[in-house]
């Protein structure tokens, strides 16, 4: 029996991120018009705020319990993952031709790619840190449930699943913009959380391989979150008008992450 409940959680935890995204992108049939600036900014702040507030509660406060035994220096397993994530992120950042959802502007190295594909790019970037936290605490759920519970997984899936909602329409009106139709648009917005499962998927078979890595897999999952809300999301929350929407939302964002994650952790 728990056997099947255990797999059951897994697979609900894998697919609840596309799903939010799926749904998201979804709304290019309901809105027509392009998405206004300030709901942008506000449900950017939003994502952002989910993020830091599972980076903290899901995965780096876990990662410093898993090695209580060491005292002081249990906060070495997670200092060494979270500059590692960064510096993860800050290498693929670097590598992949991208572009920025509401200041268009590109980053990478020079390419030939369209814009269509640049924007699906940057999202998929911002994708595989959110399937990797799913995946490593899947793991500590599966193995190590006194730190980490299957309910305390899934809240954090279904955190990752609300924020993905917006992105998912975030990112397919403006595919419509730039000259893709409303199928088109939709297909690539979801496709653009498929990344998600696969990447949750990945770590969870190699967190299960090497369990000792766990605490530094947790704290590196918050690091490439926290890199991507640092880089590329607070900036577009702030840069302009309606960056006090930004602000709020990131509150909100942070708030409800909390509470999913006492109340299900």
């Amino acid at each position: 029996m728990n056997g099947t409940i255990s797999m059951n959680g897994t697979i609900i935890a894998l697919l609840l991120p596309l799903a939010g995204t799926t749904l998201g992108a979804a709304c290019v049939y309901l809105i027509k018009e392009r998405m206004p600036a300030g709901v942008q900014k506000t449900l950017i702040g939003f994502a952002a705020g989910v993020m830091v507030a599972a980076s903290v509660w899901s995965l780096l406060i876990p990662a410093m319990e898993m090695e209580i035994d060491s005292g002081a220096w249990r906060v070495l397993p997670a200092v060494i993952g979270l500059l590692a994530g960064f510096l993860f992120l800050l290498l693929l950042d670097r590598i992949t031709p991208h572009q920025h959802l509401l200041d268009g502007e590109s980053e990478g190295p020079r390419s030939k790619l369209s814009r269509t594909t640049k924007l699906a790019l940057a999202v998929t970037l911002h994708n595989i840190p959110e399937g990797m936290a799913v995946g490593v605490t899947l793991a500590a759920a599966l193995e190590h449930n006194a730190f980490i519970s299957m309910a305390g997984a899934i809240a954090l899936s279904v955190g990752i699943a609300v924020q993905n909602f917006p992105e998912g329409a975030i990112v397919s009106m403006p595919l419509r913009t730039v000259g893709n139709s409303s199928h088109k648009s939709f297909i690539i917005g979801a496709l653009s959380g498929a990344v998600e499962p696969i990447a949750a998927l990945l770590t969870l078979i190699f967190a299960s391989v090497v369990m000792p890595a766990l605490p530094y897999l947790l704290a590196f999952a918050a690091g490439a979150m926290l890199y991507v809300v640092v880089e590329e999301l607070i900036p577009e929350t702030q840069e302009g008008s309606h960056s006090n929407l930004g602000t709020l939302g990131f509150a909100v964002g942070f708030a409800l992450m909390m509470i999913l994650d006492v109340l299900l952790g």
